[in-house]
């Protein structure tokens, strides 16, 4: 039988999975690692880390599968979107790598707004300046460590820098090279133009290939300590945002994907570019050939969940903890109790800031409408409610933008959920689908692992024989009125406190 294995190198861990030509999963194994924050909004993991992760994932997942080197035939990569690697001359990392989350960088995002100018950017890149990308933190380098600057050689995305340490070959796809703002995402190439114009060295960014494209082969001291085939093809791989996609069948327009991991993310196939006029919502590569998407994302989507269980939901910690039952399952236990709006109680989850449509690293997460009347489970009901509101803002963008809505594929936690998803439904007024593989960007990844090694001819075969829905959640309509009155509350909140915000960042 042939085998492909799809990693995903996460946040909070990697994930591997071995994956037969049929699509069944015989194994899977998650590494978790923490994430450093030695200052307030800075986000930072050592990019070793992940390596070790990764060889650790991918050994056991291969073990625990029991199928030989030889039934092996590719391997694929997705991860985190943005996070900067610093290499030098010899390979060398140079830095931690400041993560997709880190806004430490909003004078850089002033400096080439200024410098380059929104018109510029939306032509050359298609986005805006904003702190999580790649550029900024290039800048951020140049200016506060300018010794670890002069010693850069090159720069890589995180799967990336894996798969080079498994390969010792240099490279990038389409999809993550997206979304580092030194992209023409039109045009599928680094933009000389933009590089040019702040001074950047365009030899640091490694050759990019589609998804799908074998770029390089397993060493043989890498395959040894994986228990594979010296020469194993590893593919270009994708983004987390885009292998995701693929694992959830989001290959055709009116594909519509709401992904609930630590950040949320609204994702919709688009067969030609299209950029917001606003630039709310991003515009990047799809790993799918000659496609791309638009992209609305939250910072701190099950990252805020996952806070307050940590923070504020210790006894539920605690509970879990004694009986075996998941926190969050006994979160959203509570909140199922209480009436859909929470009894006017608001959350704001904008732990890290927020891209999606404010575009704003100094909002702050914030509590409204508290009262006697409130207890824990409404505070457990007003997260869930605020993050899902949070995830509608990028869904209202594409209805302006007259997106097509076919219908949306639930994905992350918020899909494992009964709760979530008939929630999800309400709030965005949809149909809420789930598929039958609930590994995301690793199954993706696997995918596009048996495109390039020639078990499938194209992602779309791939996905048509592979991805199916699994279930089906229709909004309920008395619950769409309330949520209908209550989102513009949401929408209001915001603007309401933007000036307190950074009022609040100026005394940190």
């Amino acid at each position: 039988m042939n085998y492909v294995i799809g990693c995903d190198v996460g946040t909070s861990g990697t994930k591997a999975i071995v994956v037969s030509e049929s699509g069944k999963i015989f194994s899977k194994v998650t590494v978790e690692y923490p994430m450093e924050t030695p200052h307030p909004g800075w986000a930072e993991q050592n990019p070793e880390m992940w390596v070790k992760a990764a060889f650790r994932a991918i050994s056991g997942a291969v073990k625990k599968a029991r199928v030989s080197a030889a039934e092996v035939k590719a391997l694929g990569f997705s991860g985190q979107m943005h996070s900067s690697v610093f290499l030098d001359k010899n390979g060398k990392v140079l830095r931690p790598a400041l993560l997709w989350c880190d806004t430490r960088t909003h004078a850089e995002c002033v400096e080439i707004t200024r410098k380059v100018g929104e018109s510029r950017l939306r032509q050359w890149v298609s986005n805006p300046a904003l702190e999580g990308f790649t550029l900024p933190k290039i800048l951020w380098v140049k200016k506060h460590e300018p010794r670890v600057y002069d010693k850069i050689a090159q720069v890589l995305m995180p799967k990336d820098y894996v798969r080079y340490k498994l390969t010792g070959v240099l490279g990038t796809e389409v999809s993550d090279a997206a979304g580092t703002l030194y992209f023409d995402v039109k045009n599928r190439r680094w933009s000389k133009e933009l590089l040019e114009k702040l001074g950047i060295p365009v030899a640091w960014f490694p050759q990019v290939v589609e998804s799908q494209q074998v770029c390089g082969h397993l060493t043989p001291e890498a395959a040894r300590q994986l228990g594979l085939k010296a020469g194993t093809p590893v593919v270009g791989g994708g983004a987390d945002n885009t292998c995701g996609a693929v694992g959830n069948g989001i290959i055709q327009s009116g594909d519509v994907m709401a992904s609930l991991g630590t950040s949320g993310v609204f994702f919709a196939h688009c067969d030609r570019v299209k950029v917001d006029p606003g630039l709310r919502v991003h515009s990047f590569c799809h790993s799918v050939p000659q496609k791309w998407y638009l992209m609305g994302v939250m910072l701190s989507a099950g990252m805020s969940l996952r806070w307050y269980r940590d923070s504020l939901g210790l006894a539920e910690k605690e509970l879990g903890e004694k009986t075996g039952k998941d926190p969050y399952n006994i979160l959203s236990g509570e909140a199922e109790k209480v009436p859909a709006g929470s009894e006017g109680l608001i959350f704001l989850p904008y732990l890290m800031g927020e891209r999606t449509p404010h575009r704003d690293a100094h909002a702050r997460a914030v509590f409204v409408g508290a009262s006697a009347r409130h207890g824990r489970a409404h505070f457990a009901r007003a997260v869930f409610e605020g993050i899902t509101f949070g995830m509608r803002d990028s869904l209202e963008i594409f209805r302006e933008l007259q997106v097509p809505i076919r219908r949306v594929v639930a994905t992350g936690g918020g899909a494992v959920s009964p709760f979530w998803r008939q929630l999800q439904a309400d709030i965005y007024g949809e149909e809420v689908v789930t598929v039958n593989s609930q590994e995301g960007p690793a199954y993706g990844a696997a995918i596009l692992a048996m495109v390039g090694s020639k078990l499938y001819p194209s992602v779309s075969v791939a996905c048509s024989k592979l991805v199916r829905v699994a279930s089906r959640t229709s909004p309920r309509k008395a619950q769409v009125r309330v949520y209908d009155e209550w989102y513009p509350e949401f929408r209001k909140l915001y603007p309401a406190l933007k000036d307190s915000f950074r009022t609040i960042q100026r005394h940190l």
